[in-house]
């Protein structure tokens, strides 16, 4: 009995011992487990990441690349063999035909090729240039561009433009194209290709075979307007980092709720008393300098008047084309334009008419976005109006939407937001539908089904402020949809726009809140991708190293872009 108790005692105890092992294994696992994490979360988030831990290397993160066009071409050959340029030595000759705006780029690129040379020269003083080594592939002096344009000058650029070119760069280079479009893109790239060399002591360029052509045929950037006045001077500064970026959309959403800074002719009470100031205003001749600038940098100016919504600063001069908001049978104020009104589209039709015949583009977006139904809801007299025609608030608002693109001229088009389409509005084929809400792939997938054509800005918003440009490089609608639906006709996607909305952006910081970030969507409308074989790595060294160089280019030509990467410099910028 006692020996019995004694061997139940020591297996009781053995399985204790046997226990507590378990137990401290598992602790010290646990143990091991914490250390290795942590040895690779220190080298991870702590150590440098070049091989030899500590070490930091000087210099740029990204060495800028030399002489490399942004957007990339579609093809392009690029030698060893180099030239130098001096624009006092250079010739530039035009053959075929010619125009004023050929005449102007030319004047214009000229200068900033001086510019450029005068800062070649001004760094002589600080390096010495250095004799070629043996084996150099310099080939002398760049002597010659011959211009070739084939056809008869546009007036204005316009949605089917050509903006295709060919560009052979050697001792005597050429340049042609059909169209005086495709000329200025052309132009721009020659820029693009010079660099400085030894030491940035000389102008370089390389033997260079490019032929060129744009993906996506509407490119654009929104700049708002009606929630900060931008200054003339940083409109045209746009203007021309659209034109360095082969974008040729400037979308201007020019009025808002909060102030109508267009001066009208035929309603000038709509300013006088509706924008910010009587000095934050874009009068006749502002907007026609807006224009031609930027039509003699090949930029289509596509002017926004969204309605019914965003329409509370026409109210101070006209508060009877607002509806009445009400709560609990009590007036709170004014909202969207009243759609019950025959006031509201009579001074519609006249206002549309004048912008239409103020803006040569075919192309006029009404708007359609962000509709406060819930005030036309709440108004006696609309409601009674909906009752009356056994309508929804959902059908007023497309009532509302076609009786304004009604009143369009039969030969504009219309672009408008979504929300038109969403909401069941008959639309002609070519009116452009701008996607920019979530679910983005869902909505161009039915709006292609629809047999509509699409202009994309979802995740080209730059309200993200923590986006960078390389966050914007990654996307291109044809490749989202092609992966969702790949039996859909993608010509349909016919471009896209980056959106900076003015609640956060003025004239302090406009100009670094677009660029680069915009250059990034630049390049994807203008290069695209092979959404059928798409890259396995969507941004790499070498983009990086080509926007370095992009950026500090633009900076040197006055746009004050932020820098792309972290550390770096640029030599001769403004």
């Amino acid at each position: 009995m006692c020996e019995a108790c004694s061997g139940a005692v020591l297996k009781k105890r053995f399985a204790r011992l046997l226990a507590l092992t378990k137990t401290w294994w598992c602790i010290i696992l646990i143990v091991i487990c914490v250390l290795v994490m942590a040895v690779l979360l220190y080298f991870l988030f702590f150590q440098s990441s070049s091989s030899d831990g500590y070490v930091i290397k000087p210099g740029p993160l990204y060495p800028p690349t030399e002489g490399y066009v942004w957007p990339q071409p579609q093809y392009e050959n690029k030698q060893l063999d180099y030239f130098t340029f001096n624009p006092a030595q250079f010739n530039v000759t035009v053959t075929n035909h010619t125009c004023d705006i050929l005449k102007n780029a030319l004047e214009r690129y000229y200068n900033i090729w001086k510019k450029m040379h005068s800062t070649a020269k001004e760094n002589n003083k600080w390096a010495k240039r250095k004799k070629r080594p043996k084996g150099d592939t310099y080939q002398g002096d760049a002597t010659q561009l011959s211009v070739v344009l084939e056809g008869e000058c546009e007036e204005y650029p316009h949605f089917d433009m050509d903006e295709s070119y060919d560009l052979k760069v050697n001792k005597k280079s050429s340049l042609e194209s059909a169209s005086i479009w495709g000329i200025l893109r052309g132009l721009e790239s020659f820029t693009q290709l010079l660099y400085f060399g030894n030491y940035y002591t000389e102008i370089h360029i390389n033997a260079t075979k490019i032929s060129d052509y744009p993906d996506y045929k509407h490119r654009g950037l929104l700049i708002d307007t009606g929630r900060h006045y931008l200054s003339l001077d940083n409109i045209l500064k746009t203007i021309d980092a659209l034109s360095m970026n082969k974008m040729n959309v400037l979308h201007w959403h020019i009025v808002d709720d909060q102030s109508f800074p267009y001066q009208s002719t035929r309603f000038p009470d709509l300013s006088d008393k509706g924008a910010f100031h009587p000095s934050l205003v874009y009068t006749p001749a502002d907007v026609a300098q807006v224009i031609g600038y930027a039509a003699a940098r090949g930029v289509r100016v596509v002017p926004e008047i969204d309605v019914p919504s965003h329409t509370r600063s026409w109210g101070i001069a006209y508060p009877q084309v607002l509806a009445k908001c009400y709560k609990k049978n009590t007036e709170i104020g004014l909202g969207p334009l009243n759609p019950i009104s025959s006031t509201t589209y009579k001074l519609l039709r006249e206002l549309f008419e004048e912008v239409q015949g103020v803006f040569p583009d075919s192309y006029f977006h009404i708007g359609g976005d962000e509709v406060s139904l819930g005030c036309w809801e709440s108004n006696p007299n609309i409601k009674k109006y909906m009752n009356k025609h056994h309508m929804t608030i959902t059908q007023l608002h497309s009532k509302f939407m076609l009786k304004a693109l009604n009143i369009l001229r039969n030969d504009t088009r219309a672009i408008v937001w979504q929300e038109v389409f969403d909401n069941g509005v008959p639309l002609s084929n070519d009116t452009l539908i701008q996607v920019w809400n979530y679910n983005w792939v869902r909505e161009m997938v039915k709006i292609l089904s629809a047999g509509h054509r699409v202009v994309f800005s979802s995740s080209w918003y730059l309200d993200y402020k923590n986006f960078h440009w390389n966050d914007y490089f990654k996307d291109d609608p044809r490749l989202m949809v092609y992966q969702k639906d790949p039996t859909l006709d993608l010509d349909k996607i016919v471009g896209g726009e980056v959106c900076l909305w003015g609640e956060t952006a003025d004239d302090t910081d406009v100009i670094m809140k677009v660029w680069p970030r915009t250059s990034a969507v630049a390049e994807r409308l203008w290069t695209g991708l092979d959404y059928m074989n798409p890259p396995k790595e969507f941004v790499t060294t070498m983009d990086r190293r080509r926007i370095e160089e992009h950026v500090c280019r633009m900076r040197r030509r006055g746009i004050a872009a932020q820098p792309p990467n972290g550390p770096g410099f640029c030599i001769g910028a403004a």
